[in-house]
């Protein structure tokens, strides 16, 4: 199974998270603007993005990668995780509907979030999702 790991960090909280999925599903990440080739080379694809503003996804690079994959996931296994400072989590959820609406497969029904730095708990989750998403 060809997987893949892509995030979009400014901190470096959603970078760290990244690395610690990767690990667990044995790839390498590869942030947003480094990725090579085609969505569709990939059987499982976990995507990292902290919230923004509003609590929405990375305005400048990320929200216009996810929504130009949007309409190639059907059918993928897709594994979510990301940072943030306020709010609720709502950007999250709202992240899992469109990966749901789009017809992919959410690895663990969910996201996980971690406000700001990631706990030591918070990498192993993310470890544990990397293995799921190969699994």
């Amino acid at each position: 199974m060809a997987a893949a790991v892509i995030y979009w960090s400014g901190t470096g909280n959603t970078e760290k998270m990244a690395k610690a999925v990767a690990e667990g599903a044995g790839v390498e990440a590869v942030s947003v603007s480094d990725l090579k080739g085609d969505i569709a080379a990939f059987d499982a694809i976990a995507l990292g993005s902290p919230a923004m503003g509003d609590e929405v996804l990375e305005e400048s690079e990320f929200e216009p990668f996810f929504a130009g994959i949007e309409g190639k996931i059907s059918g993928k296994k897709i594994a979510l995780f990301g940072s943030y400072d306020w709010g609720d989590g709502q950007w999250m959820r709202t992240w899992e509907d469109r990966v749901k609406a789009a017809g992919a497969e959410l690895i663990n029904g969910a996201g996980i979030i971690s406000n700001l730095e990631p706990s030591d708990d918070i990498l192993a989750q993310c470890k544990e999702l990397g293995k799921a998403l190969v699994g």
